[in-house]
């Protein structure tokens, strides 16, 4: 039950992060017109630092080493952002489909496989290890 409340507040956060990420590439790629990928990659970047931080303080309640768990964030997206930049650009560019339907599809992707990578790996060792999670105990 206590996985599922996991899962449950991460995709609940994720999907505030997803809010910020759609608002900022929309206007970035509508308003100032910026090119697809550069509004892509701003976006994400803010959306990532919202979601770790709320992740890591209420999903995962991890009293980690908060600089070495953000580096491990970088890590996953130093490879998660090249391919799904280049999804996006193949996707959008080669096959004509809708900018805002591929963005959807890699927020989805980047659900599933960012939270099993920040619970299986950044807070493996630290879960629940918050002041406020010992006092739940």
């Amino acid at each position: 039950m206590k996985e599922w409340k996991r899962v449950l507040k991460f995709a609940l956060f994720s999907a505030s992060a997803g809010i910020i990420e759609i608002v900022t590439f929309t206007l970035l790629n509508e308003t100032l017109h910026l090119s697809y990928w550069v509004s892509y990659v701003i976006a994400l970047v803010l959306s990532v630092l919202w979601n770790f931080t709320f992740n890591r303080r209420f999903t995962f309640q991890s009293a980690t080493n908060v600089p070495k768990a953000m580096l491990k964030v970088a890590l996953f997206y130093a490879v998660f952002t090249p391919l799904s930049a280049k999804a996006e650009d193949i996707l959008t560019m080669r096959y004509g489909w809708n900018e805002y339907l591929v963005t959807g599809l890699n927020m989805a992707v980047n659900l599933v496989t960012e939270f099993l990578y920040q619970r299986f790996f950044v807070f493996r060792d630290s879960l629940d290890t918050l002041q406020s999670a010992k006092k739940e105990k």
